[in-house]
């Protein structure tokens, strides 16, 4: 796919098949997020892969609480990349944000589709998500940038809306 076509067409997907992704379609979107740029090259970011069933439903009712809801937040997709970044880089937000973008743009160009779900934050700051951390072998001061969920979308992926008025400021 034509990459500005790729950027063009995108859109975040709010129901899913619960058909898996293959492991070498996930592992060509898992690489281009770790090409997304970085604040001096410094790669703060960390991209932890879940497909367990398991521990994806362990993440959606974790993420639920902080909602304060029992429905899933996931939306049933059957694989969730969460972004992580560490804190003691000054740019860790911005460089887990571009991981992300990276992640929804390749999944996109793959014919994956993707949403960012928030709350990431909140989960791994929780002694629950650190227990979650620690026991994976992960170790450091982490903050959750997002949930990146994948799979086919189950009712296709919804229609732009249109950009709003004065998105561009254009000084020449």
């Amino acid at each position: 796919m034509d990459a500005m076509e790729n950027l063009l067409t995108r859109r975040s997907v709010r129901a899913y098949k619960p058909d898996m992704i293959p492991d070498e379609v996930l592992s060509k979107i898992l690489e281009a997020g770790t090409y997304a740029a970085t604040g001096m090259g410094r790669q703060s970011p960390i991209i932890l892969a879940v497909t367990d069933k398991s521990t994806r439903d362990k993440l959606s009712k974790m993420n639920a609480a902080v909602m304060g809801s029992d429905s899933d937040p996931f939306y049933g997709a059957p694989v969730v990349l969460v972004v992580l970044a560490d804190k003691s880089v000054g740019t860790y937000l911005y460089d887990g944000s571009l991981v992300m973008g990276n992640l929804m743009n390749a999944a996109h160009a793959l014919g994956v589709s993707s949403c960012w779900i928030h709350r990431a934050k909140e989960e791994f700051e929780s002694a629950e998500g650190k227990a979650l951390l620690s026991s994976l072998g992960i170790t450091g001061e982490y903050e959750g940038i997002g949930h990146c969920i994948l799979g086919y979308a189950a009712n296709g992926e919804p229609a732009p809306r249109p950009r709003k008025d004065g998105y561009v400021h254009w000084v020449k």
